[in-house]
C-alpha cells in the first residue's frame, strides 16, 4: 500500500501541555509513532488567544506536523485525537505529491515559535477594570 504524506495541524490545551513546546512535540509525536505514520518535520506554530472558545477554552497552542502514513491509518490517528484531552481539534490534509518538497522545506526553515504580542484590543481586556459609577 502506498504511502501519502500528510500535513497535520494541531491545536493544544496550553493549560494542560503547560506552555511547553517539548512537551507538545511529545503528545504529537507520541499519538502519530503508535499508528505507525513517519514523522518528516514538525514545529510549533504559535500559541494564541482562540477567536472563540472551543471546548471552553480561550488559549491554544498550535503545532504544525508533516508525516507519511498510509490511508487506513488516519483515522485511527483521528480517533486517538478525539480521546485524548489535550487536542481541542486537528486538521489533517493530504499533500499534492507536487507540493511535498516545497512545503517541507517551508516548514523546516522556521524552528522558533513567532513570539506573540497583544493587539490593542487584546490589552485592553486583559486590564482590570474599574468600576462604573455606584459604590465600590
Amino acid at each position: 500500500m502506498t504511502r501519502n504524506v500528510y500535513e497535520g495541524m494541531f491545536l493544544l490545551d496550553s493549560g494542560k501541555v503547560g506552555g511547553d513546546w517539548s512537551s507538545a512535540q511529545k503528545l504529537v509525536h507520541g499519538i502519530l509513532e503508535r499508528n505507525q505514520a513517519e514523522i518528516i518535520t514538525s514545529r510549533p506554530w504559535d500559541e494564541r488567544r482562540l477567536a472563540y472558545p472551543v471546548s471552553g477554552h480561550k488559549k491554544g497552542m498550535y503545532y504544525l506536523t508533516y508525516f507519511r502514513l498510509e490511508g487506513p491509518n488516519l483515522s485511527q490517528i483521528e480517533q486517538d485525537c478525539r480521546i485524548n484531552e489535550s487536542v481541542l481539534r486537528q486538521l489533517i490534509l493530504k499533500v499534492h505529491p507536487k507540493l511535498v518538497d516545497q512545503l517541507v522545506a517551508q516548514a523546516m526553515t522556521v524552528q522558533q515559535p513567532p513570539a506573540h504580542s497583544p493587539t490593542e484590543t487584546e490589552s485592553e481586556e486583559e486590564k482590570p477594570r474599574r468600576p462604573t459609577g455606584g459604590q465600590e
